[in-house]
């Protein structure tokens, strides 16, 4: 038996997985910084936000809501306390615009997702905001391919461990697929699980990492419909 041969759960990640994220978030920070443009330039500025992500980070999670306090808090803090109520009242404009934007799915998840279903149970195990992760969800019609969604905190390996657990598996049982060697390889690589990495164009620079060297459980590929001959499917 090959190793791939004791995949029983395949889980993906969401966001730039599935589907389109970080581009949506990428040009919120560019609006922002354009109504910023009084205090300082854009460059700055996207640097400003970056900063205060990070530290916000431990206190507020990941996720819109937490990005647009972000960006409020950001801000105040580049303009010294100057900035207005109606330009504040634009940043929140922006988070909810945010909210209601649909995240296309990426080339070849429907049919993916529908060709492994029947011989794999299928787990969605992303990082984010509750609500917002399970409204982009429903707005991807790809609910019905998923026999568990993990809404994760973090991901760290104690966190694979813990869904591993709950699937009742083994780790050698288990396979994740996604965009950030950070969150999605690594991590379960420790714990011996299987990891496969698809790269998104643009990733957020929290998320990257060295790829590993040389690991028996770790694939590349450039497209999520590779995972099919992969898989033998």
């Amino acid at each position: 038996m090959t190793s791939l041969e004791q995949i029983k759960v395949i889980a993906f990640d969401a966001d730039d997985t599935l589907w389109e994220n970080e581009p949506i978030f990428k040009s919120a920070i560019e609006e922002f910084c354009q109504l910023m443009v009084p205090y300082g330039n854009p460059e700055q500025c996207a640097q400003e936000v970056y900063e205060v992500q990070m530290h916000n980070l431990s206190l507020y999670g990941y996720g819109i809501k937490p990005f647009t306090l972000s960006l409020i808090e950001t801000a105040i803090r580049i303009s010294e306390q100057y900035v207005s109520n109606e330009v504040i009242s634009k940043i929140i404009e922006i988070g909810q615009r945010m909210l209601a934007t649909d995240n296309p799915l990426l080339p070849g998840v429907q049919e993916t997702l529908q060709a492994l279903s029947g011989k794999y149970r299928l787990v969605m195990a992303t990082k984010g905001d509750l609500l917002d992760q399970e409204r982009k969800l429903i707005r991807s019609g790809l609910e019905d391919h998923f026999h568990h969604i993990e809404i994760m905190s973090q991901k760290l390996p104690h966190n694979y461990q813990k869904l591993v657990t709950h699937l009742d598996l083994s780790p050698e049982s288990f396979l994740m697929v996604g965009n950030s060697v950070k969150s999605d390889i690594i991590p379960v690589l420790e714990i011996g699980g299987h990891a496969v990495h698809i790269p998104f164009h643009t990733t957020w620079a929290h998320e990257h990492a060295e790829l590993p060297a040389d690991h028996d459980q770790f694939k590349s590929l450039t497209d999520i419909r590779q995972l099919l001959p992969l898989l033998g499917v």
